[in-house]
């Protein structure tokens, strides 16, 4: 059954790779066997995991890109296809969401730069990594959605919309791009990454796992067995699917508001 799960000779590209639950990620599949490109905007941090994934036996890059320009994915695509000679699996992590006083007062440039990075980015990446692998041996795309999607808040709304765009393009591309190319979305409920210190309602240090208004949130680690099973043969018949992995309806088991992502 473990057999299922390796991914020797496997070549991942992780977007926002270098910290949260990319950096998870990336970790996990060179646990599992693969090498790994490790992309975000700050290429010492990139630095930092790719050395992290060469301490557990295989090879990495670091590559400094700012996902939400168009001009710069493709010759970071090339960059990495030249580096390794192929992607297998390609993960659409890279996102942002920034805190707004009020929607009236969310501006056109912030507005831009929350479609471009969690939206423009990824349908340009997957569309040139995509097309390469289905010309070839194949592999997976996972795209990391999030519960805003489908339960939109007034407090992320552009993230929501470029969070149900990405839902859209899993679909789209699952088609074009099939039966060799898997294209598949992780919808992620609230993590404890270090994203959420920015929360209206922060962790709680005293209760790891759980906000001050005691509610649930997910461990980083916890990403990890869907990523790898979309990432890997266990998921050979699944595409186009989108996997919630939000701790499910009910997150607050001690009572108390839920926090706001």
């Amino acid at each position: 059954m473990a057999d299922r799960f390796d991914l020797s000779g496997k070549v991942a590209l992780i977007t926002g790779g270098s910290r949260g639950l990319g950096r998870e990620m990336a970790l996990a599949f060179a646990e599992a066997g693969a090498d790994v490109a490790v992309v975000s905007r700050k290429v010492d941090a990139c630095e930092i995991v790719a050395g992290e994934v060469e301490a557990r036996g295989r090879r990495a890059l670091a590559y400094g890109c700012h996902l939400g320009r168009w001009d710069a994915i493709e010759p970071m695509a090339d960059a990495v296809w030249n580096h390794f000679g192929k992607v297998d699996i390609l993960v659409n992590n890279a996102g942002m969401s920034p805190l707004y006083p009020s929607l009236d007062q969310v501006t056109e440039d912030a507005f831009d730069k929350v479609v471009a990075l969690n939206f423009k980015g990824p349908f340009r990446l997957t569309a040139l990594v995509g097309k390469r692998m289905h010309e070839g041996a194949g592999g997976s795309v996972i795209n990391m959605s999030s519960v805003a999607a489908v339960t939109a808040s007034p407090y992320a709304l552009p993230y929501a919309g470029a969070k149900a765009a990405i839902n859209s393009l899993t679909e789209g591309f699952a088609a074009a791009y099939s039966p060799n190319v898997r294209v598949n979305s992780i919808i992620v409920g609230p993590f404890a990454t270090d994203i959420s210190d920015h929360w209206a309602d922060p962790r709680d240090p005293d209760n790891p796992g759980y906000t001050k208004a005691g509610l649930r949130v997910g461990r980083p680690d916890e990403i990890i067995g869907t990523a790898l099973y979309l990432a890997s043969d266990a998921s050979s018949f699944t595409n186009a699917a989108m996997i919630r992995v939000d701790g499910g309806p009910v997150r607050a088991r001690r009572g108390g508001a839920a926090a706001r992502p």
